[in-house]
């Protein structure tokens, strides 16, 4: 195991029945109090490509995606869940296992040709990151990878990114 693999994954906290019984809850919020830890994983993700914008996901991606923009030397921009966003935007619906969710992006944010990194905190079934690579490719902005913290990899997310570089910096 690498050494930053060890340094994420003892810093995020197992939470059971969170946030309702029979989930197993990781909560990242150790890690980030954690400069050091926090500091490896944002030089990390910033260090994967060479890219004009970083797409943060609501919410934690925010967290993880705002330093990564300032380290690299690119801009930030936020997808939001529907109604949160103020000006004219472009939005994406997906199926989630019990009904549907939309996220949307300003219309003005990326420009056709701009290389993408899109950060989350976690790649779960991946709904949220393919409809936000979706909104991406929507912009004609390129989408050079999508990168997370941590892949759930029992959920299989993975699979509905299919032709997307997918970096995790940890995989469970």
């Amino acid at each position: 195991m690498s050494e930053l693999n060890s340094l994420i994954l003892e810093r995020i906290r197992d939470v059971p029945d969170y946030p309702k019984q029979g989930v197993l809850f990781k909560d990242i919020t150790p890690l980030l109090a954690d400069p050091v830890a926090m500091t490896a994983v944002v030089d990390e993700l910033a260090g994967l490509h060479q890219v004009d914008k970083i797409v943060g996901i609501e919410a934690r991606g925010f967290i993880l995606a705002a330093p990564v923009a300032y380290r690299a030397g690119a801009g930030f921009v936020p997808v939001r869940k529907k109604g949160k966003l103020p000006a004219a935007t472009l939005e994406e619906s997906y199926d989630l296992e019990y009904g549907s969710a939309t996220v949307e992006v300003h219309r003005d944010a990326l420009a056709p040709g701009e290389r993408v990194l899109v950060i989350d905190d976690v790649l779960a079934t991946g709904g949220t990151a393919a409809a936000t690579v979706e909104l991406v490719r929507r912009t004609g902005a390129e989408i050079v990878g999508v990168a997370v913290l941590m892949e759930l990899a029992f959920l299989r997310g993975r699979e509905r990114l299919t032709g997307v570089p997918l970096h995790s910096l940890v995989i469970v």
